[in-house]
């Protein structure tokens, strides 16, 4: 492993400070079980690593009636153990339940999970659907943008040196609302998605109609996507086998996966619209009340 500096500052703006005099050349270390890994055999080579964990906000942990405030640092273990969120925000409980093991998820964070940019990472698709908005801090302040925008190729974020991703904030969600993320793994190669899907749906006061619902991939292009299309398409429409499938055929087109040991372009694309059927209809069952999970 390459030698580097420690470094483990107090306040958001001590750590600003840290980043943006290496310019590039530290990393922040959260729960760090990416991050080691990376440095030991050579794909990052830091001159620092920044221990953000002891950071207020960036372990900030709030429901409230304006919605989640998910710090950068929050483990996974906290997120789905937490009633509220279990409640209003299954599908990132969803996608923390099975990010590693119980061993990694008590370090791993939702935070690390996104900067980390990974087209198969499984927060990315729950908080795309989830309507979350990046904070991120700097030397210029700070600046908020949609997490499907934060992506800008694998492995690649819009961070620039100086910046770190403080918290994710999500909106709170109107009433008959559910959602779900699931995934398909080769399992006998590797816990690491072929496809993710993420859904977010909100339901008439009779649960017979959408009035709104949203869908993020993963896995099946270079940066999770958002299915812009879906919204349109389910928006006044009923709940039923019919609109579902238009939705799957809009994630169907938008997947723009490669062939690779997990699976080929033609059935990832299957998988896509087979997995956007299935999260819908668990994330409708939610909205109801009547969930068979």
């Amino acid at each position: 492993m390459r030698d580097f500096e420690y470094d483990a500052p107090a306040t958001l703006a001590e750590a600003v400070a840290v980043f943006q005099e290496h310019n590039g050349r530290a990393r922040p270390l959260a729960g760090g079980t990416d991050l080691i890994d990376h440095v030991r055999t050579g794909r990052l080579e830091p001159d620092v690593i920044v221990d953000v964990k002891q950071i207020p906000e960036l372990n900030v942990l709030e429901c409230s009636s304006d919605g989640l405030r998910l710090g950068a640092a929050v483990p996974c273990y906290k997120i789905y153990e937490h009633e509220q969120i279990q409640a209003s925000y299954s599908a990132i409980a969803d996608s923390c339940h099975i990010i590693g093991g119980i061993q990694i998820q008590n370090r791993a964070t939702v935070g690390g999970n996104v900067c980390n940019a990974s087209p198969a990472a499984d927060a990315s698709p729950s908080l795309i659907a989830l309507e979350a908005t990046c904070v991120i801090a700097g030397p210029q302040g700070t600046r908020e943008l949609p997490v499907e925008e934060f992506f800008s190729g694998p492995g690649r974020n819009v961070l620039q040196p100086g910046e770190l991703l403080v918290e994710l904030k999500l909106p709170a969600p109107s009433q008959q609302s559910g959602s779900h993320y699931r995934r398909f793994i080769p399992r006998n190669e590797m816990d690491i998605a072929v496809v993710g899907v993420g859904a977010a749906v909100t339901l008439d006061e009779a649960g017979q109609l959408f009035e709104r619902a949203r869908v993020g991939l993963g896995a099946v292009a270079p940066t999770p996507l958002l299915v812009e299309e879906v919204d349109g398409l389910l928006q006044g429409q009923p709940v039923n086998e019919e609109s579902i499938e238009r939705a799957a055929s809009a994630a169907r087109s938008l997947a723009k996966p490669i062939d690779d040991m997990r699976g080929t372009v033609e059935f990832r694309k299957h998988v896509a619209g087979v997995l956007t059927r299935r999260v819908l209809w668990e994330a409708v069952a939610r909205a109801r009340g009547d969930s068979a999970r």
